[in-house]
């Protein structure tokens, strides 16, 4: 198996494109947080999870047909994503305006209350003699 066959099964299997990035052959267009990857290595390569800009887990094949049921067989391995359930990464990203504009919405509205939180402290601590 080759990179090419191997982005053409697993797209069969309903892997979703999102999970693995696979240079020159099947690259991750918004990368999440984290995802698997098969890359060219020095005589060879190498298999892998990238998380948070760190590669763990990585295993170097000196076949790329080994590294490419490698990585298969980790992302057969994972639990498929409900149907029914969550966003997928294009839902969020057309959404991501409205999502801006709220979270711009909830921060001025929690400034504003702090400044009135504020300001009424401040005309309790003036009393009688102390004004």
């Amino acid at each position: 198996m080759d990179r090419r066959e191997l982005v053409r099964t697993l797209r069969a299997d309903g892997i979703p494109d999102a999970l693995y990035d696979i240079p020159g052959v099947h690259d991750i267009p918004v990368q999440p947080d984290a995802y698997y990857f098969l890359r060219p290595a020095a005589g060879g390569w190498t298999v892998g999870l990238r998380e948070r800009s760190r590669d763990r887990d990585t295993r170097w094949f000196s076949s790329e047909d080994a590294a490419c049921r490698e990585l298969r067989a980790k992302l057969s391995a994972s639990p498929a994503p409900s149907p029914a359930g969550g966003e997928g990464i294009e839902d969020v990203l057309a959404e991501s305006e409205e999502i801006r504009r709220r979270a711009w919405q909830d921060f001025e509205r929690a400034l504003r209350e702090r400044e009135q939180r504020e300001q009424r402290g401040r005309r309790g601590q003036r009393g009688p003699g102390n004004e």
